[in-house]
C-alpha cells in the first residue's frame, strides 16, 4: 500500500510538448513510475524518435504530431485519446513559447502568438480533457507555469500575463472540478535547462545575474521539475489541489 501511493501504475497521462525539455522529462518520469503516456508535439520526427526510444525500453507510449494552438487539431487529439483509452487520468499542460521584448515593442501578432500558445490552448486542453478525466477515480491536471507569473522577471509582459492567468485557472478549476474528483495544480519553474531557456542563458552576464539571485546557485535540470509534476499526480498527493509549487532553487524567497 505504501509503495503504491508513490507510483503511477496504470495511470494514463497526456503530455503536451512531450518531446523535449520539461515535457520530455515528465513523460519519462511518469513512464518510470508505471504510467502510460501519450505525447503531443508539432514535429512528427521528434515524436517518433521519442516513442521508438521508450518502446525499446518496454514502456507503454503513444503520441501524435499535433499543433495544439489550432482548435481543429485539439479536437482531433481528443478523438484519438477517446478511441485509444476512453478515459484519462493525467493532463500535463506543458506547451509554451515566448518572444522577449519590452512591452511597447510587441506587434499584435507576437502578442497573440504568446497568449494563444500559453493560455488559450491550455484552457481548451482542460475543457476538452474534462469528460475523459471525470471517468478516472483520481484525475489530475498539472499546468506548467513559471515564476514569471508570480513576480517580475525579464521574460516580457505577455509571457508573464499568460502564466499568471494559468495560475488563476488552476485555482478556479481546483474548486470547480473537486466534485468530479479531479485535482488541479501548477508547477512554476525558474530557469531550467531547456531549449527555450538556453537561448537566454547563452548571455554569460545574464546567466551570472540569474545564479547570483538563486540560493542553490545553479540552473534546474528538467528532471527536477518533472519529479514535482509526477508527485502531484500520485495518490500520495491526493489532498493537494489548487496549489502552485515553485521549483526555483529558492529564487522566490530571495527576489530578483
Amino acid at each position: 500500500m505504501v509503495g503504491n501511493r508513490w507510483r503511477l501504475e496504470g495511470r494514463r497521462a497526456l503530455i503536451t510538448g512531450g518531446t523535449k525539455g520539461i515535457g520530455f522529462a515528465t513523460a519519462q518520469e511518469i513512464l518510470e513510475l508505471g504510467g502510460s503516456v501519450y505525447i503531443v508535439a508539432r514535429t512528427a520526427d521528434a515524436v517518433e524518435r521519442c516513442l521508438d526510444s521508450w518502446r525499446r525500453r518496454g514502456f507503454s507510449v503513444s503520441g501524435s504530431a499535433i499543433d495544439i494552438t489550432l482548435s481543429g487539431e485539439r479536437k482531433r487529439l481528443f478523438e484519438e485519446i477517446s478511441d485509444q483509452w476512453n478515459g484519462l487520468d493525467i493532463l500535463v499542460n506543458n506547451v509554451g513559447t515566448n518572444i522577449r521584448k519590452k512591452a511597447v515593442e510587441y506587434a499584435p501578432d507576437e502578442f497573440e502568438t504568446i497568449i494563444e500558445t500559453n493560455m488559450h490552448s491550455a484552457f481548451d486542453m482542460c475543457q476538452g480533457s474534462y469528460p475523459l478525466l471525470r471517468k478516472s477515480d483520481a484525475g489530475a491536471v498539472v499546468n506548467i507555469v513559471s515564476v514569471a507569473g508570480l513576480t517580475h522577471v525579464r521574460t516580457g509582459a505577455p509571457y508573464a500575463m499568460s502564466k499568471a492567468a494559468l495560475n488563476q485557472l488552476t485555482r478556479n478549476l481546483a474548486v470547480e472540478w473537486a466534485d468530479a474528483g479531479i485535482r488541479v495544480n501548477a508547477v512554476a519553474p525558474w530557469y531550467t535547462r531547456t531549449p527555450l531557456a538556453e537561448q537566454v542563458l547563452e548571455d554569460k552576464d545574464y546567466l551570472s545575474s540569474v545564479l547570483q539571485r538563486t540560493p542553490l546557485g545553479r540552473i534546474a535540470e528538467p528532471r527536477e521539475v518533472a519529479a514535482v509534476v509526477a508527485f502531484l499526480c500520485m495518490p500520495a498527493a491526493s489532498y493537494v489541489t489548487g496549489q502552485c509549487i515553485a521549483v526555483d532553487g529558492g529564487f522566490m524567497v530571495n527576489g530578483f
